[in-house]
This record gives C-alpha cells, sequence and structure tokens, in this order.
C-alpha cells in the first residue's frame, strides 16, 4: 500500500466542512456574504442604505446574524451589489 492512499483517509478525520465550523456559521452564511459584497463593492452601510432603501440598522443587524434577510431585501441587495438575490436567502 502507497502512502498516497493512506494520507486522504488521515486528513478526513480532521477535516471539518466550513458550514460546520464555528468560524462561519451556515445561519449567518447570508450576512458573512453581504458584509463580504459590499465590501467588495466598496460601499458603507449607510451608503448601502441609501441605495436600496433598507435601513442601516438593519444591515448592520442583517450582516451580523440578528436579523434575516428575506426576498425583498435579498433583489434591493443584489441589485445594488450585482451579485444574484439567492445568496442571500
Amino acid at each position: 500500500m502507497r502512502t498516497d492512499d493512506i494520507a486522504p483517509s488521515l486528513w478526513n478525520d480532521y477535516l471539518v466542512r466550513w458550514e460546520e465550523s464555528s468560524v462561519f456559521p451556515r445561519e449567518n452564511a447570508p450576512g458573512v456574504f453581504l458584509a463580504g459584497a459590499r465590501y467588495r463593492e466598496d460601499l458603507s452601510q449607510r451608503a448601502l442604505a441609501e441605495m436600496t432603501g433598507i435601513p442601516q440598522r438593519h444591515i448592520s443587524e442583517m450582516e451580523n446574524g440578528k436579523r434575516p434577510v428575506g426576498k425583498a431585501n435579498a433583489r434591493k441587495l443584489a441589485e445594488a451589489l450585482n451579485v444574484d438575490y439567492r445568496m442571500f436567502l
């Protein structure tokens, strides 16, 4: 048996999917994506709020996983950030 055949099975005991890690919990994936997309477009929360009509406080709560994005807001955010709205759902 070659070591190449053994190594993957050894690593499988230590690997954790990103969704299962505490660093990127799945329940806040839309918030993490929102913050990243906003950063990529070089927008402040206030600027994004003005573009979308969504209160800045709500954007902050969405980014921090304290408020669901919802379909209507997802469409507004997606248009402003040039992404697919489904990434926020």
